[in-house]
């Protein structure tokens, strides 16, 4: 069974409801429409219940829930929520009584009071204005210092990752995060990727450099996002700095281990020379030194 089958047969025996607010985008129309056949989940469609009927022409909506975020019963309701949430920033309530009826707002909203269980969107939405209304609205989950995205890989036939499934973090959130930011990334990731897959989290810190291969600010921010993410997650098995081939294939991050520790101790043998021969010189030094104050 693939990944998403495995989804799709979680979600069929415990039953949610998701709110799709693009339904401008008849990609949209046509999931809602294919989900709710399948069982996979109740979907409430956000928009013009005519819009949306005349844009799915003969796609079937039977089942699919049509909320119009701009003449519902729940508008004052939800507007007067959103301005509790907000006054502190500087909302008015005229001005949450506007914003609710942006479908993402009123999407998130629904999850808020309990009404769904999550929100799908990002098909015609930017990153930005998908995030804001879950950010102003739901917050961030306990434990979440920083708010990061990811992606789920899967590769057909792949013998790494969990049978080809890889999560990989962050995608497009934080550009340039700094080793603290990096390592709440790591941790979250870990987190999801045990949720979504269900299997034990591995995770790989990844550069241009294995263990120490090149030296730059950006590798060791990577070594300190490493050594930050274990201290604050102990029982996380997470290895770093690596390319990307050391941290999917074992032979490749064996044989890179072993170069590293190799050049360690050439660096030690090394030492142990310059050390000698200081101290070697430092002694002769002094000797002669001895020599000349007893004459």
């Amino acid at each position: 069974m693939s990944f998403l089958e495995q989804i799709i047969e979680r979600a069929k025996s415990n039953i949610k409801t998701i709110v799709l607010p693009e339904s401008t985008d008849l990609r949209v129309i046509k999931a809602a429409s294919m989900i709710v056949k399948k069982g996979i989940a109740k979907v409430v469609l956000i928009g013009n219940e005519n819009e949306i009927k005349n844009l799915a022409g003969d796609i079937d909506l039977q089942g699919v829930i049509i909320e119009d975020s701009y003449n519902s019963e729940k508008l004052e309701d939800y507007a007067n929520t959103l301005y509790e949430l907000r006054k502190s920033k500087g909302m008015t309530i005229e001005a949450a009584r506007e914003a609710i009826k942006d479908p993402l707002y009123y999407g998130v909203m629904m999850v808020k009071k309990g009404e769904a269980d999550g929100m799908v969107a990002g098909a015609v939405n930017s990153t930005a204005n998908t995030l804001r209304p879950a950010l102003q609205i739901l917050k961030t989950a306990p434990g979440t210092k920083l708010v990061s995205s990811f992606f789920v890989m899967v590769v057909p036939d792949c013998e790494y990752g969990h049978n080809g499934t890889f999560v990989y973090s962050d995608c497009g959130l934080v550009e340039n995060p700094n080793a603290e930011e990096l390592s709440e990334i790591a941790i979250s990731a870990s987190k999801s990727f045990e949720i979504l897959v269900g299997a034990e989290p591995q995770v790989a810190m990844l550069s241009y450099s294995s263990y120490g291969s090149a030296k730059s600010e950006l590798t060791e921010k990577v070594i300190k996002a490493t050594q930050l993410a274990k201290e604050k997650a102990p029982q996380l098995a997470i290895d770093g700095e690596l390319q990307v081939d050391a941290a999917i294939v074992p032979e490749v991050q064996s044989l890179k281990r072993k170069e590293a520790m190799w050049q360690v101790r050439l660096m030690f043998s090394f030492s142990r020379i310059l050390i000698r021969a200081i101290l070697h010189t430092s002694l002769h030094r002094d000797w002669q030194r001895l020599k000349h104050t007893d004459r």
